[in-house]
């Protein structure tokens, strides 16, 4: 689509609803997988999804064509996501010290009546899947989007760099700095490091036992992944991974649940469009 992107974009600015939903929905998945990282849950993703579209929207006309759609809209979307006050992390910010307390006290049995019938291996998993999540967000916001954006989407250090007003330089001695203080922790904690005292499946019940984990709402099991073209799609490659931070790089990425057809069908009459227009 990038060499259609500037007239899709002129179009857009235009009034034409077409090429508006074309746009959003070619970085719909990626919106969604950066807001989840930076969120930490898929509820609040979703909802900041909706938010950051509003905002493509209504800024549009502001888009100079000077980079890659994506690259402009993950700027939106940082911008957004770094000052995000909404989600349950940033009304209850988290610390390395006091997740690597809670892992030191969090391990009880794993019995039939927590796991309330289901496969001890899949909770393990989902858990996996949340623990990741959480655990960026002891991370300062702009730390998380930096880490989030160099080590799980694997963006180029001057696309990053661009993305959050740093030259590729500044973002390139951030990042490792940020890499080593996440390293440590997961060196100490991280089961999946290999020398980290936690392991998933242990933690299962635990988990369940403080309502972190429930059975019976598995949030990420069941999410529909991107497969690796899809996610190839909107990163490029960046520099060497270390060990431990390779454990963020082997989690999936997901389809967005959000049901973006109907939800811009809703928004485009809602005003939106003249908005646009009035900016141009």
């Amino acid at each position: 689509m990038q060499n259609k992107e500037p007239e899709l974009i002129d179009q857009a600015v235009n009034g034409d609803k077409k090429a508006l939903e074309t746009l959003l929905l070619s970085v719909q998945d990626m919106l969604y997988n950066l807001s989840l990282r930076m969120l930490g849950s898929p509820q609040d993703a979703e909802d900041a999804v909706q938010e950051i579209m509003i905002k493509i929207i209504t800024q549009l006309s502001t888009f100079r064509k000077e980079s890659a759609f994506s690259t402009w809209a993950y700027r939106v979307a940082a911008n957004y996501l770094i000052n995000c006050k909404k989600s349950m992390f940033a009304q209850r910010p988290l610390s390395f010290e006091f997740y690597g307390e809670d892992i030191n006290m969090g391990f009880v049995p794993n019995t039939e009546d927590l796991l309330q019938g289901m496969e001890e291996e899949i909770l393990a998993d989902e858990l996996k899947a949340s623990c990741t999540n959480v655990m960026l967000q002891c991370l300062d916001p702009e730390s998380r989007c930096i880490y989030v954006l160099g080590l799980m989407f694997k963006a180029d250090s001057r696309v990053c760099g661009e993305i959050l007003g740093l030259t590729a330089e500044a973002y390139r001695q951030r990042l490792s700095r940020i890499r080593k203080k996440v390293a440590a922790f997961l060196g100490e904690y991280c089961g999946l490091s290999g020398t980290g005292k936690c392991n998933c499946q242990k933690r299962v019940g635990y988990a369940i036992l403080t309502h972190r984990l429930n059975p019976g709402n598995l949030e990420y099991s069941f999410q529909e992944k991107l497969d690796h073209y899809d996610t190839a799609k909107f990163t490029e490659a960046m520099e060497e991974m270390d060990r431990l931070s390779g454990i963020f790089t082997q989690l999936p990425q997901y389809r967005s649940p959000l049901d973006a057809k109907s939800f811009l069908k809703k928004l485009l009459k809602s005003g939106s469009m003249d908005v646009i227009r009035a900016e141009v």
